[in-house]
């Protein structure tokens, strides 16, 4: 669709489905189709412990629309980690978007005549922009030179610290790899750049970088840590994954007990990795299940369907609610993917009982999925097929979905993800939390 009529389907939208927050249409068409940057608003920072504005740390995937190559000076001086909107002509209350850079999408971040920042879409301000202030903490490096931003970067507007201690995947290459994902390739671009990026962390690292955000955030804005990064299919410093990602845990436990809320991000797992997860100081599991159709995930996620296979790792899920409790089990899909060609559903409303039925199955045993709206990376095959994404209607009436099902089965916002509801959320990856407005987060158990 050209982006002058992004206006029109953007409007069209708020209109049709009036009880999805405004702000979550916009956040979703940013979040799928990216956003480019004037150079007088990018962050001012190469390194990421110089200047005033937090910068994109990169902190797993790339989120942009094009390769570090081909972003010019969004590449040499780094766009913000995150933006905030707010007023406009759609009165959008406080709004935190991640940063997915697209030279060509219809929104640009620039100066006013007043010289103040704003979102434009297709030539006319529609937001204020408010840009993320540099944490003390990234001011400070680690005793071998290495920048906090490098080892534990924060998001969500300095609410999560993640920690990607693993960058690579072990599924590798074509017959493996999901077809959305570009962590294999985001390592390589970076390596390829001179940019400092760790494949393995040292717990050490991850220790002293954690004393310093400790130290330096005295208002207590970081509120949890996500460990995670890719899949091991052998080990990783003689470590299986439970054994590899739980060891952090059980340092960072140790040294900081009930400092952050821990969580985990790794493969479905069998019950007594899981309880090792628990044992060492976790307390909510993401084992993401990424897309729900059967066919779509043994297309799209090749490796997990050849070493677990979904129905495995569905079982796999709400066992572990048995040693988690049923809300700390939180599992991600992709968001659109449904929709990707060449094998995706091409109509919007079959895309979504097919999502709504995946719903409906964890939310009826309790466990409250979440997802991340899929960003179609460059390198990836599903993100080469299908540059412009999903529609932006399968988006917003997913956010609808997701309500209705919440309400159906009596469940509230997941734990974790902070406070819920416009002008609130700072879950940045999607807008499901800014869409629960009323349905507040409760505390981890």
């Amino acid at each position: 669709m050209p982006s002058s009529s992004r206006t029109a389907l953007v409007e069209d939208l708020m209109g049709r489905f009036p009880e999805v927050p405004r702000e979550a249409v916009i956040k979703e068409d940013l979040l799928r189709g990216g956003m480019a940057f004037d150079e007088s608003a990018l962050s001012g920072s190469i390194g990421g412990a110089t200047g005033d504005v937090k910068p994109k740390s990169y902190f797993i995937f790339s989120f942009d629309h094009r390769t570090l190559p081909e972003l010019g000076a969004a590449a040499l001086n780094r766009p913000p980690e995150e933006v905030v909107l707010t007023g406009g002509p759609y009165g959008l209350r406080r709004t935190v978007v991640s940063v997915r850079v697209n030279p060509d999408s219809p929104y640009v971040v620039r100066g006013g005549e007043d010289g103040t920042l704003g979102l434009y879409l297709d030539g006319a301000r529609i937001a204020d922009v408010g840009l993320p202030p540099m944490p003390e903490y990234y001011r400070h490096e680690l005793s071998n030179g290495k920048s906090v931003m490098e080892v534990a970067p924060t998001i969500q507007w300095g609410y999560l610290i993640y920690l990607t201690v693993f960058r690579v995947c072990q599924y590798f290459g074509a017959k493996e790899e999901c077809q959305f994902c570009d962590i294999n390739h985001n390592w390589r671009q970076h390596k390829a750049a001179g940019r400092p990026y760790t494949g393995v962390k040292p717990v050490e690292e991850v220790l002293e970088a954690l004393e310093i955000i400790d130290r330096y955030d005295t208002a207590g804005v970081s509120r949890a840590y996500t460990l995670t990064g890719g899949s091991i299919t052998s080990q990783v410093a003689g470590r299986d994954e439970a054994d590899f990602y739980g060891h952090y845990a059980k340092a960072i436990e140790e040294r900081f007990p009930g400092r952050w809320t821990g969580k985990v991000v790794a493969q479905a797992l069998p019950r007594e990795d899981v309880q090792r997860f628990h044992d060492y100081g976790i307390r909510i599991y993401h084992p993401n299940f990424e897309v729900w159709d059967r066919r779509l995930f043994q297309l799209h996620c090749p490796g997990k369907e050849r070493y677990v296979g979904r129905d495995e790792w569905h079982r796999r899920i709400l066992e572990s609610a048995e040693v988690f409790g049923p809300r700390n089990v939180i599992p991600n899909f992709v968001a659109g993917i449904e929709m990707a060609e060449p094998f995706g559903f091409t109509k919007v409303s079959e895309a979504i009982d097919s999502t709504t039925e995946g719903l409906r199955y964890f939310m009826s045993n309790g466990v409250v999925p979440r997802f991340t709206t899929w960003c179609p990376e460059p390198t990836t095959p599903l993100g080469k097929a299908n540059p412009l994404g999903a529609p932006l209607e399968y988006h917003i009436r997913l956010l609808q979905a997701y309500r209705a099902t919440l309400e159906e089965f009596g469940l509230n916002s997941p734990p974790g993800y902070g406070p819920a509801g416009p002008g609130r959320a700072v879950f940045s990856v999607s807008s499901f939390m800014d869409s629960l407005e009323g349905l507040e987060e409760e505390p981890v158990s």
